[in-house]
C-alpha cells in the first residue's frame, strides 16, 4: 500500500498567497505560535495543510483584535492538548466575548462623541448666524 505525501508549501509562497511577510511567518515560530517548520535539502521552510491552517487561523485571530499574548495562551493550550480544538474552544469564546464587549464600550463612546460634536457644530453654527453681517 502507497501513501501519497501531502504537498508542502515553501515561505516564500506561502507568504505571497496570503498577504504576508516570510519575516511574520518566522517570528509566529520564534514566539511559539506555531512549531518548527520543516526544512528542505537546501535549507528553506516548508509548511504542510495543517501548519498553513494555523497560520490563517493565527491571521483570523489577529484581524479580530486578538493579541499575540493571547494567542501564545491558545496555542499553548491546544499543542499541550494533542492539538485537540475542543480545548481551546471556550478559551476562544471566551476571548471573542471579551473583545465585543471592548467595541461595545468603544462603540457607545463614540456614539456619545458623536452627539457632543453634533451639538457644538450647532451651537457654533447658531453663534455665527446671531453676528451681525458687515
Amino acid at each position: 500500500m502507497t501513501t501519497t505525501q501531502e504537498p508542502l508549501i515553501q515561505i516564500g509562497k506561502l507568504a505571497k498567497q496570503l498577504g504576508i511577510t516570510t519575516r511574520t511567518i518566522r517570528y509566529y515560530e520564534e514566539i511559539g505560535l506555531m512549531g518548527p517548520s520543516k526544512r528542505s535539502s537546501g535549507g528553506a521552510r516548508s509548511y504542510d495543510r495543517d501548519e498553513v491552517l494555523r497560520i490563517k487561523f493565527i491571521l483570523k485571530l489577529k484581524e479580530l483584535g486578538i493579541s499575540l499574548k493571547e494567542m501564545q495562551i491558545l496555542a499553548d493550550t491546544f499543542d499541550s492538548y494533542n492539538q485537540r480544538f475542543d480545548t481551546i474552544t471556550p478559551q476562544v469564546l471566551e476571548i471573542l466575548d471579551l473583545h465585543i464587549g471592548k467595541v461595545n464600550d468603544k462603540l457607545t463612546n463614540l456614539s456619545s462623541l458623536r452627539d457632543d460634536i453634533v451639538n457644538y457644530r450647532r451651537r457654533i453654527a447658531a453663534l455665527l448666524e446671531e453676528q451681525p453681517s458687515a
